[in-house]
């Protein structure tokens, strides 16, 4: 590939508008390589070498980097690892003139689109970076998407990219806290929720599928434990601070110690429990939620009416309070079906001593309705959105 000869293509081949990094220490081949996909259309920037090409993906964005392999200051494995640290969807193309199958198998362990072998034909390189841009540019619309409806995820394959995404998540972490608010708009307390800067997790749920893939959940509790607990204090007298754990928590023995942060605020929180998990990995739930009350926790049971395991982890977990789903407590003023399954649920809690949240209140209809159908407490975007500690609740009137 140190010489090459060709005519201008009639058409461009896929390769219209793409962002294509090429990267190799001979300057020759580069050269070649760059003039061709400009040819096709392409936008093309190069780098010398691999620590030049991290620099330049540091910078800007691109569809594709096509990468040599065998390269003196930083390999193409070592390029591949730091962009997947950093961008989960761009396309990466290694190429060498000494492929061995340990690399081979190293690249596509680390997300590699594909690995070619020198010398590979112009016109066969530029369909297979034109197939892989595409492939990318569909990855970060499907990452849009996700991310629109609330389930983005970062694929199975990033899994070094996954690792460095959580790194950065977990490094601009930060509590938002939402008013939880009594039967005449009183505060009753603040749940706080899980927020980062990560934009590939952008939400918790992601947050957390990716700490579970990765086998870092215990991590991403204790993180979130102990930015709650250092705000906790600065919380009004007597308001409660609710804080999501997920069921693999309550295995945790740093949550059972009696000398961290949160223990020491513990007659303050509320340990929400979502019913949507499933408590059977936990060895005695029951055995786990009685240590923690012990060290004056009380507990709640989120997502009440969404859950698979119906009254098991209800009785498992014995809570103080429970949180209805969002999905029963949605129009509910105009759903009667709805209605009378609240009303029930809600009159079940109280026979029991557990206090009833109707979650996601967006209406004064639906706050209404859930006040006649004898909810204690309320909690959604009509009171006030999450934000940094505390927001003011709002409270408008009540029609009667």
């Amino acid at each position: 590939m140190s010489e090459c000869s060709f005519q201008p293509p009639i058409e461009a081949r896929g390769l219209g508008g793409a962002r294509v990094l090429v990267v190799d220490d001979e300057a020759a081949v580069r050269r070649c390589t760059v003039r061709m996909l400009r040819l096709h259309g392409a936008e093309v920037v190069e780098a010398s070498g691999g620590k030049e090409a991290i620099e330049a993906v540091g910078r800007e964005t691109f569809d594709v980097v096509l990468c040599d392999i065998m390269m003196p200051d930083a390999d193409g494995i070592e390029v591949l690892r730091a962009i997947r640290g950093r961008d989960l969807d761009v396309a990466v193309v290694l190429i060498t003139g000494v492929p061995s199958v340990a690399t081979a198998v190293e690249a596509l362990r680390l997300g590699a689109a594909d690995y070619l072998c020198k010398p590979e034909p112009m016109d066969s390189l530029c369909k297979v970076l034109a197939r892989v841009a595409q492939v990318a540019r569909l990855a970060r619309a499907r990452r849009e998407a996700l991310s629109v409806v609330g389930r983005a995820a970062p694929e199975a394959g990033d899994v070094v990219g996954l690792d460095g995404a959580l790194d950065r998540a977990l490094g601009s972490l930060w509590m938002a806290f939402q008013p939880i608010v009594r039967r005449d708009g009183t505060v009753y307390g603040y749940e706080a929720l899980m927020r980062t800067g990560e934009k590939s997790l952008p939400h918790p749920g992601a947050v957390l599928d990716a700490a579970e893939r990765l086998g870092r959940i215990e991590e991403v509790g204790r993180r979130t434990r102990d930015a709650t607990a250092s705000v906790v204090d600065s919380a009004a007298d007597g308001v409660s601070i609710f804080l999501n754990l997920h069921a693999s928590d309550l295995a945790d023995p740093e949550l059972r110690r009696d000398d961290t942060p949160l223990a020491l605020a513990a007659r303050r929180v509320v340990l929400e429990v979502t019913e949507r998990a499933s408590l059977d990995r936990v060895e005695n739930p029951s055995g786990a939620v009685a240590a923690l009350r012990e060290r004056g926790f009380r507990i709640a049971v989120d997502d009440l009416g969404a859950g698979y395991a119906g009254l098991t982890s209800f009785t498992q977990l014995a809570p103080d309070v429970a949180k209805l789903d969002m999905s029963l407590v949605r129009g509910v003023d105009a759903d009667e079906r709805r209605a009378r399954v609240v009303g029930s649920i809600t009159a079940l809690c109280h026979e029991l001593k557990v206090l009833v949240v109707a979650e996601g209140v967006e209406t004064v209809p639906e706050r209404d309705t859930l006040l006649g159908l004898g909810c204690d407490l309320f909690q959604g975007y009509l009171i006030a959105r999450p934000a940094e500690p505390f927001p003011t609740p709002v409270w408008p009137r009540v029609e009667r």
